[in-house]
């Protein structure tokens, strides 16, 4: 489809957020397959934990044909080395996908400005990753605690940005949007248990802290591109081409708000939560 907003400069930058989710971030590539087909340009883009990767793929300017096949020939002993329960693996599977693919590049060089989200836990805060080597901030943000070894980048521990933002519709503002668009692979995170054993009690708690850290998100976006995925697991790569689906389905049935946004017609959020105080940049 042709880029019908190619033919006037807009006189405001939209960005784009694409939420955590594990495996459940296949749901992003339908997303980025609608927004290419529709000829959408985004000023800024951000990610975390999975979405990190999803948020660099775009921001090199790869096709979503590219990501999906990609995707497609990764398995999970790829991501996670470590065969030994309750032993974390180390992220060099991660990073190797993202030399491999993506080249032992800087985040700097990629096509469209990018942030990856992480949390550093010496100090416990939360990092907007925006200068240097673009496979260790990624791994960084996808270091799920407890499944992956912190990452050091630089002075600071990387664990995984969801701790903190799970959606990062906020980190685009910083640098100027005025509109952002989230992208949520997982609109289903929560969900109880009736079981008392220690390892159903902390998943369930982990999925109430996602829901916290995803709420954030929710209120720093202007629109929100949500997929229910409860039927997929976030640590199996199945399902991928429902998954991928389920994301194009869902972003194009919203395509009619995000075009108001791309044409400047959509009303700007006010009193947005941005929490700048609380981030540390680098």
């Amino acid at each position: 489809m042709k880029n019908i907003f190619s033919f006037f400069k807009r006189k405001y930058k939209i960005g784009v957020a694409f939420g955590g989710g594990g495996a459940k971030g296949m749901v992003h590539i339908g997303v980025i397959k609608a927004f290419q087909e529709f000829g959408l340009n985004f000023d800024y883009v951000a990610g975390t934990s999975v979405g990190s990767i999803m948020g660099a793929a775009y921001a090199s300017g790869m096709k979503w044909e590219d990501i999906y096949k990609i995707a497609k020939s990764m398995k999970t002993s790829d991501i996670k080395t470590s065969k030994v329960f309750f032993v974390p693996s180390k992220t060099e599977g991660i990073e190797s996908m993202m030399r491999e693919n993506f080249g032992d590049i800087n985040i700097e060089e990629l096509k469209k400005p990018f942030s990856a989200v992480a949390v550093d836990i010496k100090s416990t805060k939360e990092l907007c990753i925006s200068h240097g080597n673009l496979a260790k901030a990624v791994a960084g943000s996808c270091c799920v605690p407890g499944i992956f070894q912190p990452v050091e980048f630089g002075d600071y521990l990387l664990c995984d940005g969801g701790l903190q933002n799970n959606i990062p519709a906020n980190i685009p503002r910083f640098f100027d949007c005025d509109f952002v668009i989230a992208v949520d692979c997982n609109s289903t995170r929560t969900y109880g248990t009736e079981s008392s054993k220690t390892l159903d009690v902390l998943a369930c708690a982990i999925r109430i802290l996602m829901k916290s850290n995803s709420i954030k998100g929710y209120m720093n976006a202007d629109l929100t591109i949500a997929s229910d995925t409860k039927k997929f697991k976030s640590t199996k790569l199945e399902g991928i081409d429902e998954m991928v689906d389920i994301g194009y389905r869902n972003a194009v049935d919203m395509m009619p708000e995000i075009m108001k946004i791309f044409a400047g017609k959509y009303p700007k959020k006010k009193n947005k939560d941005f929490g700048k105080d609380d981030i540390l940049f680098i």
